[in-house]
């Protein structure tokens, strides 16, 4: 669809789906269209532990009348299609899933039955839309569909992994790396990357894959099993012990969740050229560390004070070392990540203080532009079979 085919909202209240919308990357998208006087619902089962903190941060910063809160599972079919279906929804990013690679491997059935099913559940209910244009919808995938990259030789040094190829390792996995599900974590998440990515080939849908790094930053509740930036800084700023699987030196590439935000942000205000498409998103190369050996002395510098861990073996499919290649976005949006590393880490210390203490507070939002996203005329057909 080109641009002249278009027209910009305005001053339009959109109605914005986020399924998964309590939790840490939902809350904080839920905040920012809210923020522009946007009508968001929030789709939650409240399963995760400590996201009801989120959706009451929610509540006490939505205008009247601007936030609605459903109960529910993304597994109930007729439910997921009474609220993503209405015909005033305009935008929905799904973000409900199984989170844990470890909770895959002991309760296989129900992570592809969230995950993949309830995907499916979401993809239909955009498809069978009441509305007059199906919504956009955006979806977040994960670095684990390309497995544990046995065929991408890594080399050890004293405090990371690099990768032997000089071009990876200047600029990281791009999008056409071979995909190579590795746990029942990462099959459920690639199938449902994969049909969320077809159903805009079969059924011309305004459909986008982000395959997240690590994601990082307040309203993070992390565990030693998903989200492990904030599980560190919570464990620390409690005082309790880590555990770090494999020997510490294995590289990931961090992004700030506020750069997270403002990429989904940029890809639906750019949704004729990303609709379709999949983008490898994460802090790149120059906010790459190893998980242990260089995050430590920032945590340490955090909590001064020397840090004791305890070693366990490797996890299943676990790489070495992973960064994302976001020259894509870069090309197709005009996104690149602007949080540095130790920015981010302050900010997620200061806010694990807070929680720590129990003095966590509803922080004001930064001023940034209103989000004026490009609407399809009613008239406008779709490329692809009809529904």
């Amino acid at each position: 669809m080109s641009m002249s085919s278009t027209q910009q909202s305005g001053g339009k209240s959109l109605h914005v789906i986020v399924t998964g919308g309590a939790g840490f990357i939902g809350s904080n998208i839920a905040a920012a269209f809210l923020g522009d006087g946007h009508r968001v619902t929030i789709f939650d089962s409240l399963a995760r532990p400590g996201v009801e903190r989120n959706l009451e941060w929610l509540e006490a910063r939505a205008p009247a009348g601007a936030l609605c809160f459903v109960r529910g599972d993304v597994r109930d079919c007729d439910l997921v299609r009474s609220i993503i279906g209405a015909k005033d929804v305009q935008l929905v990013f799904h973000f409900a899933a199984q989170t844990a690679v470890t909770t895959s491997l002991v309760a296989p059935r129900e992570d592809l039955e969230i995950n993949v099913l309830g995907t499916h559940n979401v993809l239909e209910a955009v498809r069978q839309s009441r509305a007059m244009v199906p919504p956009m919808l955006f979806y977040t995938s994960t670095n684990k569909v390309y497995g544990s990259l046995p065929h991408r030789e890594s080399i050890e040094t004293p405090s990371r992994y690099c990768f032997a190829d000089t071009e990876l390792d200047r600029y990281g996995i791009c999008e056409q790396e071979p995909l190579d599900f590795h746990s029942p974590y990462g099959c459920s998440k690639g199938a449902a990357d994969e049909y969320v990515r077809d159903y805009a080939r079969i059924y011309g849908l305004r459909t986008v894959v982000f395959r997240v790094s690590c994601i990082y930053g307040p309203r993070q509740f992390g565990t030693e099993d998903q989200g492990w930036v904030a599980h560190f800084m919570l464990a620390v700023a409690a005082g309790r012990q880590l555990t770090i699987y494999g020997n510490g030196k294995q590289v990931r590439d961090l992004l700030f969740i506020d750069d997270l935000v403002r990429a989904f942000r940029q890809a639906a205000l750019h949704i004729d050229t990303t609709a379709g498409n999949v983008y490898n998103v994460g802090g790149g190369p120059t906010n790459s560390v190893s998980i242990w050996h260089e995050l430590r002395p920032r945590l340490e510098q955090f909590a001064d004070q020397p840090l004791q861990v305890q070693l366990d073996g490797w996890r299943p499919g676990d790489q070495p070392v992973y960064v994302s290649d976001t020259r894509k976005a870069e090309r197709d949006f005009g996104w690149k990540p602007q949080v540095g590393i130790d920015e981010g880490l302050r900010r997620l210390w200061d806010w694990a203080l807070e929680l720590n203490q129990g003095r966590v507070r509803v922080a004001s939002r930064p001023k940034r532009p209103p989000l004026r996203l490009p609407l399809p005329q009613p008239d406008v057909a779709f490329a692809g079979p009809s529904a």
